[in-house]
């Protein structure tokens, strides 16, 4: 076609350099032209044709193929593929045109091909949080750390292909670069070793809820970067946490309560210790009609009296033999109440006991596990059980030790 175009300017009398120069941008032009047309047929036929049947499909993942634009940016190498095999034919005899036009169209398809690499692993991760695996073991660390090596050998090729210099020139010249790269790329070796390790270990996962007092983190698992964590507080507010900090600080996670049967309820509060005292028969015959504990009084008034009478003990002073005490039968009382509490779980640790006295009174402590684990839940089931508690201490002539207020001064003033 370019020599019937040649010989047809020879024949209108142009000369033999026009004719040369002419006869190449016209064929060029036709090249270009082809080029469009590429680009329009791989555009509205194919890419419209296979994302038609991947939509049609009964397979979810390849969607994702759609949404993270693959078909779009291949499309891209139809038009640079034609210009490319097309233009030597075009541009023959003009050997420098043809070097730029191939070597501006290999730039192009490179930074495309980047593209759409970037574009399948996006897909690849896309189709991974689908996975319940992805919960456990985030990849967006490994996923970014693949983009950086895709960009880094992108930007490498490209040079070579300005300098004229195969690749292997300059790849031979990072080791001497290694230094200035580690500080260049520190957070990021950090991030994706730490994040090897994250995954390994199985430390943090999005959706765990993580606390961290240094970063002011208190709140769920966004996201788990190459280079950063990020941590939804329960204030809405977003914290972000560099992800080596998380293997060379510590952190609490409260997966384990999440994946367990309950939550735990480990609170106290604090007795007056002049207020306790030996049960004499009227506080018993009290105590006896609390529907929970009735059986515990008559058992173990029945089991003390066997032992203090095999014990010969003499029964005109409380202080011999053996006794029950109102604060042993309060916390008898809390004990039987928990167990007929419906959302205490009784299979986990259950336990009601004396910690050490203090110069605040004797604090018991109630250490138990809720059924019900949503936060809201949670307070308001711990709430209720103090309220109670609290209610009912007095009915045991016990009384909640705290530190004298405002009032209490002004009724002994008055």
């Amino acid at each position: 076609m370019r020599e019937i175009l040649h010989n047809w300017l020879l024949g209108q009398g142009a000369s033999e350099a026009t004719t040369l120069y002419i006869s190449a941008a016209i064929a060029f032009s036709v090249v270009v032209i082809l080029s469009v047309i590429a680009n329009f047929v791989a555009k509205r036929y194919i890419v419209t044709g296979i994302s038609y049947a991947i939509k049609k499909s009964a397979t979810q993942w390849d969607d994702a193929l759609i949404r993270q634009r693959v078909l779009n940016r291949m499309a891209h190498f139809a038009p640079a593929l034609v210009i490319y095999m097309l233009a030597p034919l075009a541009l023959a005899g003009h050997d420098s045109i043809i070097v730029f036009v191939r070597s501006a169209l290999s730039i192009y398809m490179i930074i495309i091909l980047m593209l759409v690499l970037d574009s399948l692993l996006n897909t690849a991760e896309d189709i991974y949080q689908s996975f319940r695996a992805s919960r456990e073991v985030p990849i967006k660390g490994f996923i970014q750390a693949l983009k950086i090596i895709i960009y880094f050998l992108a930007i490498v090729f490209v040079i070579s292909i300005f300098i004229g210099k195969t690749p292997i020139y300059l790849l031979s010249g990072v080791g001497m670069l290694a230094g200035v790269l580690m500080l260049v790329f520190r957070d990021s070796v950090l991030g994706f070793v730490a994040g090897i390790q994250l995954a390994t270990n199985k430390m943090v996962a999005v959706g765990d809820w993580i606390e961290m007092p240094k970063y002011g983190a208190d709140g769920d698992v966004l996201e788990v970067a190459l280079t950063t964590v990020k941590v939804q507080n329960w204030d809405k507010t977003i914290t972000t946490i560099p992800t080596y900090a998380l293997i060379s600080e510590s952190f609490k996670n409260w997966r384990g309560m999440d994946d367990s049967d309950g939550r735990r309820i480990k609170r106290s509060l604090s007795i007056d210790i002049s207020s306790i005292r030996f049960c004499d028969a009227e506080m018993l015959e009290r105590f006896a009609k609390i529907q929970y504990i009735s059986n515990y009084i008559e058992t173990m008034k029945e089991k003390l009296k066997t032992l203090n009478h095999a014990a010969n003990v003499d029964n005109d002073s409380l202080v011999n033999g053996r006794r029950m005490t109102n604060i042993g039968t309060f916390r008898a009382y809390v004990v039987a109440y928990l167990e007929n509490h419906p959302l205490i779980n009784k299979e986990m640790t259950f336990l009601v006991r004396q910690l050490a006295p203090t110069q605040n009174g004797l604090p018991i402590e109630i250490y138990v596990f809720s059924k019900d684990k949503n936060w809201a839940n949670y307070e308001a089931i711990q709430a209720d059980i103090f309220d109670h508690i609290l209610a009912v201490v007095s009915e045991f002539d016990l009384r909640v030790h705290q530190n004298p207020t405002g009032a209490d001064f002004r009724q002994l003033s008055g």
